[in-house]
């Protein structure tokens, strides 16, 4: 693995609380669709706690002027959410990033748009990383376009090492921000221990498209 390949794992609470409730295999649908919420949101702050463009301004309170800092609006933002089962990722992290432009794509074939801004930053949000494969296809398309690792930021509940080994070899310029490493998948591509399916725990085993088993 390329030792560039920077993984975050907040040390919060309310991070690990989440993801225990995504574990349990007795958590009902709606309170696991809640804590794939809360961990988009938790982890979304985290990612951009360095990350994200602002600058300074001066500004004048009730009784005198001071300074202040605002998110600066001419970086563009993009938030890539890949697969049906980011959704519920998506649906905590939107409220903290309301004028991003938002891509949908799929696993099997991320189509981007050729006229996005070379200057974004990218947060791809994927509702695990397991073999890696899925997310090697759309950061190699990112690439393409001139959006590098350097301008990305990966938000993903989960990842097993597998998955880290290839997307240290393809991009080591990555940043990941997860809440757990698991150490391994099983012989179907599964993470051990893993969260369960995702698209089956929040959609109530009504998957919207094919999900890649060894994403």
């Amino acid at each position: 693995m390329a030792m560039t390949l920077r993984v975050v794992v907040p040390p919060h609470p309310l991070i690990g609380h989440w993801l225990s409730v995504l574990r349990d295999r007795e958590t009902p649908g709606p309170l696991y669709a809640t804590a794939m919420a809360e961990l988009g949101r938790w982890l979304t702050y985290e990612a951009l706690r360095q990350w994200l463009p602002h600058r300074g301004v001066q500004l004048r309170t009730e009784l005198a002027t001071t300074e202040g800092q605002v998110v600066d609006s001419t970086v563009p933002l993009l938030a890539c959410v890949l697969g049906t089962d980011a959704l519920g990722l998506w649906d905590g992290a939107r409220p903290v990033l309301p004028t991003s432009r938002v891509l949908h794509l799929t696993q099997a074939d991320p189509v981007l748009p050729s006229d996005l801004d070379r200057r974004s930053g990218v947060l791809v949000f994927t509702s695990e990383v397991a073999s890696g494969r899925s997310l090697r296809r759309l950061i190699e398309r990112l690439a393409e376009l001139g959006l590098t690792g350097e301008r990305l930021r990966v938000i993903t509940p989960l990842v097993a090492s597998p998955g880290l080994q290839l997307l240290g070899e393809c991009a080591p310029d990555l940043t990941l921000h997860t809440a757990c490493i698991d150490p391994e998948l099983d012989g179907e591509g599964r993470i051990r221990p893993g969260i369960g399916s995702v698209a089956n725990r929040l959609f109530a085993g009504h998957n919207l498209e094919p999900v890649d088993r060894a994403a």
